[in-house]
Parts: structure tokens; sequence; C-alpha cells
């Protein structure tokens, strides 16, 4: 049985800084604009509707005030999560239309409601151009949600964002990976020494799409399943220059096409979030177009005929340490679920192979990706120092035959509805006081 997409809107701009004076930001466009490209009949989706987001307006925000909207992005965090849960709880596979990232949250803290309801915790998958890991721990201001997105979901930052209902974190360090950063992010380190897993473009294109959604299988392996996070400024901008900080050094279409797929091909991927696409800077809506076939493209594993619903299992003992894994990741608590090695490989037959190069020349690349990778060659986009050999196809286990199975005896109806709040967890992060500039999401002084 397939699995149903449901898209919901989730047009928040709150997390990003006017781009001028007298303007406010063009994400909040960026569900209608998908739509009407016929998003949603592409992809047999059901609309969950939209959430409305409160006024756009910084007010008399300043400097130390900690994070700019940060009263209006908590109600609507809320406000998303009930939605999310909702899907969840019909079975279907949530579709969140950001909107900037600061959507992350409403979706952390579901998902976190999530893992306690299964007894276990929920992973994130994290696809983003930049690492978001601005907090006052590393950085002398804060104030533009949209690019500390990811701090404050691992529990750093101030406690009505970071901890509400009391959850802190919503993701455990261990339980999240990041891909598609650039080489020298701000705070790749920080990420590192934190204990958060990151293939930064150049790794990602070494290694190959397809194999890096399996490699992300593989880091995630001891959660009930993951959510997908995905910033479309992950794409160079010589194909993406819509969003509003481009960085140079991104992957092309032809690589989040196969990425997307290889990480929604199981069904412990739980639901995808699409963020910081700006209609303002597509007046043509050429790139609009562009983002649809990909989605719609990147989901066909999850309206497969042979796709089968989340897979969320009762509590058992955590496994032992993975080879090679920092010591800190043998710290798993009972309750999760190891995913199934077999369902992290098929990704349409394309991770056989994986993306050898973007400028279409390297050897043992499937047939399906060449027109992509002409595609991205014409892009300019570098392609990798390393190209997979040609015969890589003979090594690669093909994916275990499915078992149908569906929801867990617990996931009932009102699975994720609100319940009370846990004890905080005290050996968390501390609410350090922020004292803040700058809105951008970008990491500017």
């Amino acid at each position: 049985m397939m699995r149903r997409i449901a898209v919901l809107d989730a047009p928040t701009n709150l997390g990003l800084r006017p781009p001028t004076a007298t303007s406010v930001p063009g994400c909040a466009k960026a569900p209608g604009a998908l739509r009407d490209h016929d998003l949603l009949a592409r992809l047999r989706a059901r609309d969950a509707g939209c959430i409305t987001p409160p006024r756009y307006d910084p007010g008399d925000w300043r400097p130390g005030d900690g994070v700019c909207h940060a009263r209006e992005i908590a109600d609507y965090s809320l406000a998303l999560a009930e939605r999310i849960g909702s899907i969840i709880d019909r079975g279907e596979f949530p579709v969140v239309l950001g909107g900037d990232c600061s959507v992350l949250l409403g979706s952390a803290l579901a998902m976190h409601r999530l893992g306690e309801a299964v007894g276990g915790r929920i992973g994130l998958v994290f696809v983003d151009g930049h690492s978001d890991f601005r907090h006052p721990g590393n950085a002398s201001y804060v104030g533009a949600a949209a690019g500390e997105d990811l701090a404050l979901v691992t529990g750093r930052g101030q406690a009505d964002l970071a901890a509400l209902e009391g959850r802190r974190p919503y993701f455990r360090d261990i339980d999240v990976v990041v891909l598609g950063i650039r080489a020298q992010d701000e705070y790749r380190l920080d990420l590192q020494a934190a204990g958060i897993t990151t293939r930064p473009v150049p790794a990602l294109r070494a290694e190959g799409a397809a194999r890096t959604a399996q490699w992300a299988h593989e880091q995630l392996a001891d959660c009930a399943g993951y959510w997908v996070h995905i910033d479309v400024d992950v794409l160079d901008p010589a194909v993406m220059p819509a969003v509003d900080a481009p960085d140079p050094g991104g992957i092309a279409f032809a690589e989040l096409e196969i990425l997307l797929a290889g990480l929604v091909d199981t069904p412990h991927c739980l639901g995808v979030e699409l963020t910081v696409f700006d209609p303002d800077y597509d007046p043509d809506g050429s790139y609009a177009a562009e983002i649809v076939n990909t989605v719609v493209a990147g989901l066909a594993p999850v309206t497969a005929p042979e796709a089968v619903p989340p897979r969320l299992l009762s509590a058992r003992p955590a496994p032992g340490p993975r080879r090679g894994a920092p010591a800190d990741r043998a710290e798993r608590s009972a309750g999760v679920d190891r995913l199934d090695a077999g369902r992290s490989g098929g990704v349409n037959g394309l991770d056989a192979v994986g993306l050898a190069g973007v400028d279409g020349s390297g050897s043992g690349m499937a047939d399906a990706d060449r027109d992509g990778a002409v595609e991205a060659e014409q892009s300019g986009i570098p392609g990798p120092a390393y190209a997979e050999p040609s015969g890589v196809a003979a090594v690669i286990p093909v994916a275990v035959e499915r078992e149908p199975v569906g929801p867990p005896a617990s996931a009932g109806p009102g699975l994720l509805r609100r319940t009370s709040p846990p004890a905080q967890d005290p050996s968390g992060p501390n609410s350090a006081s922020e004292n803040g500039a700058d809105l951008h999401k970008a990491d500017t002084a």
C-alpha cells in the first residue's frame, strides 16, 4: 500500500530579517508559488491546509532582546506541531512547505512528542547550505531564528523557543545528521565538538548523493525514525539564487533529487519540510518549477505501490556502539528501533553508482542520471574531485523485500496531541541570556 502525502503550508517569515527597511521577506509566498506549478496534483497529495503566521513586525526589537519575534514563533511552532501530529495520526506522510527555517521548531516539537509516545527517539536529517548553529555560546549576537534553528532544536538558546512544553532538547546532538553545509561554514567546528555528524558539500559530492543518503540512514540507525529538513539554499546559486542568503559551493538539482529519494525511501522517514525559497527573486516562476520537478521526483519512493506506512516499534534495549562511531553514540537509551539496513539501499537503483560528478563525465553513471548531470554541467557547477569507479554496482547489496507493516498499536488517534510537559533535563544546555544584533539568517558581522 502506498503512503499518502499530505501537503501543509507553513508560510512564516518570522525568522528572517527584513530585506530592506520597508519590506518583508518573500519566503512567505513560497507555498503558493509551488502550488501554482501543480505540486499537489503531481504528488497526488491531500491538501492539509495552511497554518497562518502572525504579522511580520519587528516592532521595537533591539540588539540584546534575544530572538526577534520569539513569542510569535513559539505560538506558531505549537500550532504547527499540532497539525503535523494530526497528519501522522492519519497514517500520512507530511510535506511541510515553508516559510523560513524557523518552521523546524514546530516539526521538532512534533517529533519529540512522537518519540515520547513510542518510547524512543526521533532523529533529524538537516539538509542545508548553512549550519544555522548560531547561539549565545558561540556568537556575540542572536536575533534571527532562521539562522539559529539547529541550535534551538538541539537545546541551545532561550527557553521560550528551545524548551517548549518543557522539552529540551527536541533532538539530541547524536541524533542529528547535517548534510550540504559549505566546507568553510563558520560553525563547523562547533558541530564537530557537539558530536553532530556532518557531511559538507565536498564530501557529499565525492561520495555521491545516493550513498550519502544511505550513510545518513546508518548514522541514525538507533533512532525510531527521523524527520528531514531541506533548505533550498543547499543548492548552488548558479541554479538556485532565489534564497535570502545564497552561498557558492552548493549542489545541483540532480543531486538534491537523488538525495531526497534516498532519504525518504524507508518507512522510518516520517516527513519532510522545504524552506527558504523566495519567489520575490523568481519573477517568471522558473525556479519554482525546478523545485517542484525535483520534489516530485525525489518523493516518488513515498507514493510507490510498495511503499509502507511509518514504522515505529515498541521499546527494546539499545544496541551496542557501531564500529567506528564516537564513544558518546554508544550511550543510547532504551526504546529505540534500529533502522532496517536493507531498507537503506535501493534508491530507484541509483545508489549503485551515486552521482559520479554533476558534469556527467563519471563512468558508471546510470542512464537515468545523465540528463540531470548534463543540466548541472550547463549550470557551471564544478564536479567532485572523486568519481566512483565503474562496476561498483556489483558490491552494493540490493534492498530486502519490504514486509507490509502498519503503525504500532500505540500510534492511535491523538498520538501527538499535547501532553503534560516532561521534567526538564538538568544536564541540557543552559538557557543563557541572549544579546544580539543582526536579524539576518546568514551569520554576518
